[in-house]
């Protein structure tokens, strides 16, 4: 069987769900459905999460919400019409909302969206809908019992097995509980690993993973095949996956992730697997390149810093402490380099100054305006010369390289640039490596 989840845009308006009942139709293993809260479209430029997070900020505040719920229940109600299915939101959001008050959780509020998109679905569908609520259950941190959680997710299936599940929540103590970001994805990881799924397809508005970001590179191709280790990679330095969370449980249950897009239903979309075998390797040494800007580099000078390891360990100290986190780190002969996001370092920037001021560094170093770009390839380790090519790519295009580093899993090469030259940078090295 198949686990398959449906972002908010494939469930935008009318068009889309019947689009989600053709995929369905097309084949008979997708009989698990995890759904998002509808989302915007060209006629409807909010999210139904949107409006529901501002209707629960009208009540804490006592202001009037009605304007709001109404038109949430309108775009219900216009599906339904369409669809042609009987009228049923409107009153069920009716009720719901009589029991609010300035008290009501915003989790209860919230998660709303996703459950009534799962009733309307599994009512299209003509499959069971399933409460979140019944199945997704947290600790008293946050984390997901798994004992509990599968126990509930196998019941279900041998009693429903094509059921619709809303996303994004569970229950923590008899009590809704929303999970972290992007966490539809996260429930139908959950769903696919409890019960052992074929693949876990995730369905949205883009055809798999691009190399690039496509607003620096709009011709960027998809990626037909991925490792999760690349994947981490790519995402670590900012292209848009999946959460880290909606990953970890079909990683270690080794069940595959395929990226679809609900618009291109016939688009095979990004495979993401454990282990990619040799006869399957990208026509491309570099699977994909991504990048992050505005990063701020501290470089701590002192002679043969190596000698003074417990100055190290007081520097990592001092940025745990102030809960920084370095995203580079290299060492020279006489100096320590660490790379930081720049908003979170102005944010601490006096007292993190103040505390490594008082080691005794000899002198502290502070450049700003450095951009990081990743270069991820799981075949990089077998072409040599990879870090020459990328020096030589960027020096024909007149950009400097101010950092680079390489990971001893080869798996990704690292490099530092001004951000002025952030997004000609990526340009170049896509056309001389992908194009």
């Amino acid at each position: 069987m198949k686990v398959c989840k449906f972002g908010g845009s494939s469930l935008a308006n009318a068009k889309q769900f019947y689009k989600i009942k053709k995929i369905i139709e097309k084949d008979p293993k997708r009989e698990i459905i995890v759904v998002s809260a509808i989302g915007k479209d060209e006629n409807n430029e909010h999210k139904i999460t949107d409006l529901l997070y501002l209707v629960h900020a009208h009540l804490v505040y006592g202001v009037s919400y009605d304007a709001l719920l109404k038109g949430i229940i309108e775009r219900y109600q216009a599906i339904e019409l369409q669809l042609g299915l009987a009228s049923e939101i409107g009153l069920v959001l009716s009720q719901k909302s009589k029991a609010w008050n300035s008290k009501t959780s915003v989790d209860e509020v919230v998660s709303l969206g996703e459950t009534l998109s799962a009733q309307l679905l599994a009512r299209y569908l003509d499959f069971h809908f399933a409460d979140a609520f019944d199945l997704i259950f947290l600790n008293a941190d946050g984390s997901l019992d798994e004992e509990k959680t599968n126990i509930a997710l196998l019941k279900l299936y041998e009693t429903y097995p094509h059921s619709v599940i809303p996303g994004f929540y569970g229950q923590n103590q008899q009590r809704i509980k929303l999970l972290p970001r992007g966490g539809s994805d996260i429930t139908g990881s959950i769903l696919a690993a409890a019960l052992d799924a074929e693949v876990y397809e995730n369905f949205s508005d883009v055809s798999g993973i691009l190399m690039a970001n496509p607003k620096i590179v709009p011709y960027a191709k998809s990626i037909e095949l991925l490792s999760f280790a690349e994947l981490r990679e790519l995402a670590f330095m900012g292209a848009s996956v999946l959460h880290e969370a909606s990953i970890h449980p079909i990683k270690v249950k080794d069940i595959p992730l395929n990226i679809r897009n609900t618009n291109e239903p016939d688009h095979p979309g990004t495979r993401i697997v454990s282990v990619v075998s040799e006869e399957k390797d990208p026509e491309h040494f570099i699977t994909g390149i991504s990048g992050l800007k505005d990063f701020t580099v501290l470089t701590l000078i002192k002679e043969q810093i190596s000698k003074y390891p417990e100055l190290m360990v007081n520097v990592l100290q001092i940025f745990a402490m102030e809960g920084l986190e370095i995203d580079l780190m290299s060492k020279g002969i006489d100096s320590l380099s660490l790379t930081v996001k720049t908003a979170s370092f102005e944010a601490k920037q006096a007292t993190l100054m103040d505390a490594l001021h008082a080691l005794s560094f000899e002198k502290i170093q502070l450049e700003a305006n450095l951009s990081l770009i990743a270069c991820v390839g799981r075949k990089m380790k077998l072409k040599p010369g990879i870090a020459g090519q990328i020096f030589s790519a960027m020096g024909n295009a007149k950009i400097n390289i101010r950092t680079i580093a390489q990971g001893s899993d080869e798996i990704s090469i690292l490099v530092g640039v001004d951000t002025k030259d952030f997004e000609s940078s990526i340009q170049d090295l896509y056309e001389a490596f992908i194009k």
